[in-house]
């Protein structure tokens, strides 16, 4: 069972440093606590992604490996649910692959939610400024289905655009379908998702649910990352983005991802 609150603010308050190794600490013990914007209002996205850019380097000193990047709050629903009116853009490692089979990881994770995602693996280098999305998929070996578990440090999933982008915008897990097929085989803005949930199926969306099609959402992350002195790089894996809205993923829950031509996506929830 996840712990509510975490330790006070240092004295004289947070900075870059204390919040990043707090919520990694956080994560590391699975504890929830308030949005930093409660205590520090001027945690704005630029200050957000450099907490998150200082946390991708311990993780890298503590081991994992960079694999690619992920997307956050894509999809208009996503924005809705979250009081968001933008993307993120947030990095992945291997620690937060998820083997085919293994059940949600219930003892790292706090109060995890499973969305379906449109993944590409990279075959070329794409950086930015001014990638569009042709460029994009020009650079796009291949596009599995997938699903993604989200993970929030902050109480009830509440944060601003600074807090979310410090917590990697909410990363946690993720799995890729039996399936990968090139892009020029697919119409993307029409692949389709089902989800369902102890077979009944609760949600289904498009390809077009983010940002109109995925490859939008890949140019987004390519340009976002020249912002920040950043390229994607030949080989590494990108999530773009949740298609629907998150489900809950409880222990003992049954979850499935149907997509059109890639495949489908099984996940249990495991044991508490």
């Amino acid at each position: 069972m996840a712990t509510v609150g975490a330790a006070p603010a240092p004295k004289g308050g947070w900075d870059i440093e204390t919040v990043a190794a707090e919520l990694l600490r956080c994560e590391d013990a699975r504890i929830e606590r308030p949005a930093f914007t409660d205590e520090w209002p001027e945690l704005d996205l630029d200050t957000g992604y450099a907490i998150q850019d200082l946390n991708l380097r311990h993780r890298l000193e503590r081991g994992e490996r960079l694999v690619g990047v992920k997307l956050g709050l894509t999809s208009r629903a996503k924005q809705v649910r979250m009081g968001v009116d933008f993307p993120f853009v947030a990095w992945l490692t291997d620690a937060m692959i998820l083997p085919v089979g293994d059940p949600v990881p219930q003892s790292r994770l706090i109060h995890p939610r499973v969305e379906p995602e449109i993944v590409f693996v990279m075959g070329k280098k794409l950086e930015g400024p001014g990638v569009s999305c042709a460029t994009a998929m020009a650079a796009v070996e291949s596009v599995w289905g997938g699903a993604e578990i989200i993970d929030s440090r902050y109480q009830n999933f509440r944060f601003t655009a600074g807090d979310v982008a410090a917590d990697n915008a909410s990363s946690g897990a993720f799995v890729t379908g039996p399936i990968g097929l090139p892009p020029a085989q697919l119409d993307l803005s029409l692949e389709a998702v089902l989800v369902e949930v102890n077979g009944v199926v609760v949600d289904s969306a498009t390809g077009a649910a983010v940002q109109g099609h995925p490859g939008e959402a890949l140019a987004l992350a390519a340009n976002d990352l020249a912002r920040r002195g950043h390229a994607v790089e030949s080989g590494w894996i990108v999530l773009t983005g949740g298609m629907t809205d998150a489900v809950f993923a409880p222990p003992g829950a049954s979850i499935a991802m149907h997509f059109t031509h890639l495949g489908s996506v099984f996940l249990n929830g495991g044991k508490a």
